[in-house]
């Protein structure tokens, strides 16, 4: 590898850490240094014994700085952010502050406002900040892109989209549940599917809520080369039968022009490529965030 791959990571104790953890095992990266304020962190004995524990934010920066001011060889060059959703700005700005690329698992930020500034820190302190958008990425994603470049303005697909995704009560007691800190179900479940339409079928031209609950939300979306009608859910009980049968937790699946793509699998791995595409300098970055980021505040904010 052509520049150091010194790593840290913030929320190591949440649900997404381990693939990202796995990620940097696999690419031979060094993690240094790990924070989050609950001790559940066994797993990092699988990946590296030796890692700095911080439970405070705080100590985890003033480490990360020491390392940055006096060129310390274990200086950390990535910053995976896995923390909840209300913090990606902050601990963002913290990686950057600090000389780290940073990975961060989707939402970017919850406000579109806050990438200008982002942006101006990637400036000033050379490095980048990258999204992880990991269904780009996905084999049977990356093959649809190829079969649906036939459409175009005046002959745009017609596609609907389900995603719902099991979720118990404790969901309702956590970050996840608040709209204030996770940005809602459109947000912490659905930006990343809106972002995948957008790659496929380009930019939001209108957009429309039908309804939203704290479990759900559906609406319509036309795009510059389709016609979409999508439905996200929490709730078990929209769980198609097949899947409940087949003892699955979730199910995705895409429809264009009556076609159903079913991609419920295929996700291992996915992060990795994402941390090689950032190590090669080629990550999804700020700006391609912001598509997604911006349609879905502004249907949050409706």
């Amino acid at each position: 590898m052509s520049i150091p791959f010194n790593c840290a990571i913030t929320g190591v104790g949440g649900y997404i850490a381990p693939r990202h953890l796995q990620a940097i095992k696999d690419l031979g990266g060094a993690l240094i240094a790990a924070t989050d304020p609950s001790t559940s962190v066994g797993i990092l004995d699988s990946f590296s014994p030796d890692v700095l524990f911080f439970r405070e934010t705080e100590l985890f920066e003033d480490y990360l700085n020491r390392l940055h001011y006096y060129h310390d060889p274990k200086k950390v060059n990535f910053l995976a952010v896995c923390s909840p959703n209300y913090l990606h700005a902050s601990h963002i700005r913290m990686g950057l502050a600090n000389g780290c690329n940073v990975i961060c698992e989707k939402p970017m930020v919850l406000n579109p406002d806050d990438v200008d500034f982002l942006k101006d820190l990637e400036a000033q302190h050379q490095v980048k900040v990258f999204n992880v958008l990991q269904l780009r990425v996905h084999d049977v994603i990356r093959d649809l892109k190829e079969r649906v470049k036939e459409y175009t303005p005046t002959n745009k697909a017609v596609v609907n989209l389900n995603y719902v995704t099991r979720r118990g009560r404790w969901y309702h007691e956590s970050w996840k549940g608040s709209d204030r800190l996770s940005g809602g179900v459109m947000m912490n479940i659905g930006i990343h599917f809106f972002d995948m339409l957008m790659w496929l079928f380009g930019e939001s031209q209108d957009s429309k809520l039908e309804f939203k609950t704290d479990e759900k939300g559906k609406g319509y979306l036309e795009l510059e080369r389709a016609k979409v009608n999508w439905f996200l859910s929490v709730d078990q009980n929209d769980l198609p039968l097949k899947t409940k049968a087949a003892g699955l937790p979730a199910y995705r699946s895409i429809t264009i022009d009556g076609e159903e793509i079913e991609f419920s699998g295929g996700f291992t791995g996915l992060h990795k490529r994402i941390y090689e595409m950032a190590l090669e300098g080629k990550g999804f970055g700020l700006d391609e965030a912001m598509g997604a980021l911006t349609l879905v505040t502004d249907l949050i904010r409706r």
